[in-house]
């Protein structure tokens, strides 16, 4: 393994060490202030490369220019990655290592009996003989999205090693809190003034995401009537029972243990309350919008059923959309998906699309007048102690940005 690979590794073990799992509860921004700590050492990282235009905001942002080197009339290209990691488990003391698989069960954790098993996650298969980086159990790894930053970090660092590569102005962005869907609430697209970017945001080697679903989070509150249940009949109503028949009334084959690729789905991820009063959260989800759109008429209808059938105000809905399928703002500047797809060729790497079963700031950001499709990081099982990051899907995700970025050079604005 040369130097500069070894460079990408080690950059990507210090990043996590950094805790910065990102908090919904919380209305600080970012929502953590680990996210804080870990962008002003990239900040200063940075600065020390060379890069142009370094600037951390008060918010979490950071900024900097890598500056073209003989093709100014090429468009600006962005890359962006997140700080954040995900609030499902913590990030606090990460214990990364990496381990050559060479078949079997990895033994993540003996004290805990805990295993990365191809029983269990059968991609595991792909990768004999190869080193992988994985936890010791008991935290998430953090490759989403520290290998994202990793990438592209190690991509301009390249670059600037390597002035005969000729590239224009490309810009960088990390952002706080994309884990809870906040991470485009405040980029500033108009003083990134990129032509395209690219969130290096995605799972395994070869993936490149235009695709993601239409969403709506929905809240339906139930107001009931608790009495004795000694002497409740034809007197009490219960909140919880009306939440359990708004649930039963949703399509049973439409939840996210029974759809896959296209298909959406009704998901309840949260119920709580009393006879006197119970609050049902729920996520919709499709890739279509207008099946999107009759999947929100569909559960209107439901909670009107439910205020005809035990009266008026049983069953209040608030539902907010919160965002859309990026690829109605993609397909028209389709030559970004292209660009990135020749650039993986390039490097023999075999590429794949795939719907997006979730959103990303890239999805957000698409429909702020910044197309923005999603480059895979390489890594598998996110989000949890069973995340692993193949060495050399990470060393390929970054050679894909730095290539990327040298076959923009060929366009025009």
């Amino acid at each position: 393994m040369n130097i500069e690979h070894q460079r990408i590794i080690n950059r990507f073990l210090s990043y996590t060490r950094f805790d910065t799992q990102s908090d919904s509860s919380s209305t600080a921004c970012p929502s953590t202030p680990g996210q804080l700590v870990l962008a002003r050492a990239l900040a200063e990282e940075l600065t020390s490369l060379g890069l142009h235009d370094v600037c951390l905001d008060a918010n979490g942002y950071l900024t900097a220019t890598l500056p073209a080197n003989g093709c100014q009339e090429a468009p600006t290209v962005g890359f962006i990655a997140h700080l954040d990691t995900s609030p499902d488990l913590s990030g606090k003391d990460v214990k990364a290592r990496i381990v050559r698989y060479e078949g079997g069960d990895i033994r993540l954790n003996e004290e805990l009996a805990l295993v990365l098993s191809p029983q269990d996650f059968p991609e595991l298969k792909q990768y004999l003989g190869q080193d992988l980086i994985v936890t010791d159990g008991t935290t998430l790894l953090g490759a989403d999205d520290k290998g994202g930053i990793a990438a592209i970090v190690s991509a301009v660092e390249h670059l600037l090693q390597h002035p005969e590569r000729k590239h224009g102005t490309i810009r960088l962005c990390f952002t706080p809190d994309e884990e809870i869907g906040r991470g485009a609430d405040r980029f500033d697209v108009t003083s990134f003034a990129a032509d395209f970017a690219y969130t290096v945001d995605g799972g395994e080697l070869g993936s490149i995401e235009y695709e993601n679903f239409n969403a709506a989070n929905a809240t339906v509150t139930f107001q009931g009537r608790n009495v004795h249940p000694g002497s409740a009949k034809h007197k009490m109503r219960n909140a919880l029972t009306l939440a359990a028949e708004l649930q039963a009334l949703l399509p049973a084959g439409e939840r996210p243990e029974y759809t896959e690729g296209y298909e959406g789905f009704y998901h309840v991820n949260q119920l709580n309350g009393s006879v006197e009063e119970a609050t049902l959260q729920l996520l919709i989800r499709d890739h279509d919008r207008a099946r999107f759109e009759q999947r929100k008429a569909f559960l209107a209808k439901a909670v009107a059923l439910l205020n005809e059938k035990y009266g008026a105000d049983s069953a209040l809905l608030r539902c907010k959309d919160g965002y859309y399928n990026m690829r109605e703002k993609i397909e028209p500047v389709f030559y970004v998906v292209d660009l990135a797809c020749q650039a993986m060729q390039s490097l023999g790497i075999e590429t794949h699309t795939t719907p997006i079963r979730g959103g990303t700031d890239g999805a957000r950001l698409s429909f702020m007048n910044l197309p923005c499709p999603n480059l895979f990081t390489g890594g598998h099982n996110f989000h949890g102690k069973h995340e692993f990051l193949p060495v050399e899907s990470l060393l390929k995700a970054s050679a894909t940005v730095a290539e990327i970025i040298c076959r923009a050079a060929a366009l025009k604005k």
